[in-house]
């Protein structure tokens, strides 16, 4: 086949899975969303800083789902030089080099928030995405458990700045040390016991989703889901489910819950550290206020990421909605975050204590939606001003009505296509556009513009039948003014809306 009879394969027009296109109203709600968060965290004296999307493969560390396969996971490629890169997994990693790299310069602790999109090289599927954006806000240098505690008061303040009712909501609060003490209990500490742990741990965070006996399940032998699938378990005995189980259940009081710790912990060290760190945490939140069902202790909370070392915490909301199948679904958690103090000290060699919340903008965005907050029915901008091209040998002028609206601080825009004014109309409706401004022959001989209000030329279809208020809308409608009262005339009908 010589390469005149080749024909051209056409691009498919479609996205990868786990990705998504959005639009003007999605983005201006996201904006709008974006605003209020930041706000909080300056609110509580946090200031802003930008990590690059993209981080060498090692400086993110052994907390990749899969070190011997730096593709799995994330999303990797090698430089030029054979070095590994990666997309950011998440904004906590590249912070640390942040920190590490500018040590000396950063005042300690060092309070900061950052936003930006993620990227997890994952099976896609509902809510599940493989681009998403986050926002968070780490606290680093501070060993103080007030600073955990600050983190949790941050996140109740910042869901009800974003529409999130006060009861539709809880920040649950765990430790890690206590969860470390347990499975130092059963016998699964050391690094031979690393992958087992690592199972426990995921056992644990399905407590909300399969209960107590779904997570006996998973501790021990496995679990078959409806559709079949089987999951391996941890192996634990029966006692040693039991063990696990009894310690966290979200239902106790915390004063039974420290009873329990005190009890089958009471000869694990780090288990004890992680009681009184919650007890700490307990008192602040009292002392400040949050004690009224916003935050709560609840010993099930485990945070996915290994690099978690002491409190951890998440945000849930606690509503229901109906599903597309008609039956309530729960959003979940929404954010979530916790200390770990051992990621920055793997840049410098020496314990760099630090804690951070993040907020899951996607899924939230979502959630907000659902409960129609005020914040996502933000509409996007309105479209700029039109001016119409009748005469394509008069664009010069047409241009410079353009400018002239430009230099008021009005959005504007030249039609730029081949069709007529019907079609030019038509395209200024499409663009979300108030306001055309006409001028054909007749205008130009006057010396006159034509000043067209869309939004009331679209209520004249449906105007009252009585003649003197169809002719005073019609006359609103559609103007007429001398080239020079161009940008009064636009300005006094962006006003109308």
């Amino acid at each position: 086949m010589n390469d005149d009879t080749k024909t051209t394969q056409r691009a498919s027009a479609k996205l990868p899975r786990g990705f998504g296109d959005r639009g003007p109203a999605e983005i201006a709600a996201t904006e709008k969303m974006l605003a209020a968060i930041k706000e909080s965290y300056e609110l509580f004296g946090f200031e802003a800083v930008e990590t690059p999307f993209i981080e060498f493969t090692d400086a993110l560390g052994k907390f990749l789902p899969d070190l011997d396969r730096p593709n799995e996971g994330v999303f990797s490629f090698k430089d030029d030089d054979e070095s590994w890169l990666s997309l950011r997994y998440d904004l906590t990693a590249p912070l640390a080099r942040f920190v590490a790299e500018n040590f000396d310069r950063l005042p300690k602790p060092y309070r900061s928030y950052r936003a930006g999109y993620v990227f997890r090289n994952e099976k896609p599927g509902p809510g599940r995405f493989r681009q998403f954006m986050q926002f968070d806000a780490d606290t680093v240098g501070s060993a103080s458990v007030a600073a955990d505690a600050e983190m949790c008061m941050m996140a109740a303040d910042t869901l009800e700045r974003l529409g999130v009712r006060r009861g539709d909501y809880v920040i649950k609060v765990n430790n890690r040390k206590i969860l470390d003490g347990v499975l130092e209990a059963i016998g699964l500490s050391g690094e031979a016991n690393a992958a087992r742990r690592l199972i426990v741990l995921r056992a644990i965070d399905k407590l909300d989703k399969f209960g107590p006996e779904g997570v006996k399940l998973l501790l021990g032998p496995g679990r078959k889901d409806e559709s079949g699938d089987f999951t391996k378990g941890a192996g634990l005995d029966a006692g040693q489910q039991e063990f696990v189980v009894g310690l966290i259940d979200p239902q106790k009081a915390w004063e039974d819950h420290i009873a329990s710790i005190d009890i089958r912990l009471a000869d694990s060290e780090i288990g004890q550290e992680g009681r009184t760190e919650l007890e700490q945490i307990a008192e602040l939140i009292s002392q400040a206020g949050y004690n009224d069902g916003r935050i709560r202790i609840d010993p099930s909370v485990v945070r996915g990421l290994e690099y978690y070392t002491g409190p951890v915490f998440e945000a849930e909301l606690t509503f229901e909605i109906d599903g597309e199948d008609g039956k309530p679904i729960r959003f979940g958690s929404v954010g979530g975050g916790g200390r770990y103090d051992g990621l920055v000290g793997r840049f410098r060699g020496e314990n760099i204590p630090a804690t951070g919340f993040s907020i899951g903008v996607s899924r939230l965005y979502s959630a907000l939606k659902a409960v129609r907050s005020p914040i996502v029915s933000a509409r996007p901008q309105q479209g700029p001003v039109v001016v119409l091209a009748l005469d394509k040998g008069e664009l010069p002028r047409y241009q410079k009505f353009v400018s002239a609206l430009r230099a008021a601080g009005i959005r504007a825009e030249l039609y730029l296509g081949q069709s007529g004014m019907n079609a030019q109309l038509k395209y200024a409706d499409k663009r979300g556009s108030i306001c055309a401004v006409i001028q054909g022959s007749n205008e130009r001989e006057r010396g006159e513009v034509a000043i067209r209000d869309l939004a009331l030329g679209a209520e004249l279809a449906g105007a009252s039948k009585d003649r003197a208020d169809y002719l005073e809308l019609r006359a609103k409608a559609q103007f007429a003014v001398p080239e020079s009262g161009l940008v009064e005339a636009v300005k006094e009908v962006l006003g109308r809306h």
